[in-house]
């Protein structure tokens, strides 16, 4: 979806200027600060038939960190 937002000429020039520095976008920039101001965090779900291997519980993510890198 496409809005529009209005920022200063000084917070643009920044927002550029970093975007540029670090490979980025100004949108995605904006999307990732959204995000951490609403606590989503950017995690993808796969589900397979199966469920979850035995052992790993969702809510311990060191645990399933562990499991994916066997």
């Amino acid at each position: 979806m496409k809005i529009t937002v209005e920022v200063s000429n000084e917070l643009l020039t920044k927002v550029r200027t970093y975007a540029s520095k670090h490979g980025t976008t100004m949108r995605a920039l904006i999307e990732k600060g959204l995000r951490h101001e609403l606590g989503i965090e950017n995690i993808q779900w796969i589900t397979v038939n199966g469920g979850l291997p035995r052992g790993i519980k969702v809510a311990d993510r060191a645990k399933m960190i562990e499991g994916l890198m066997k």
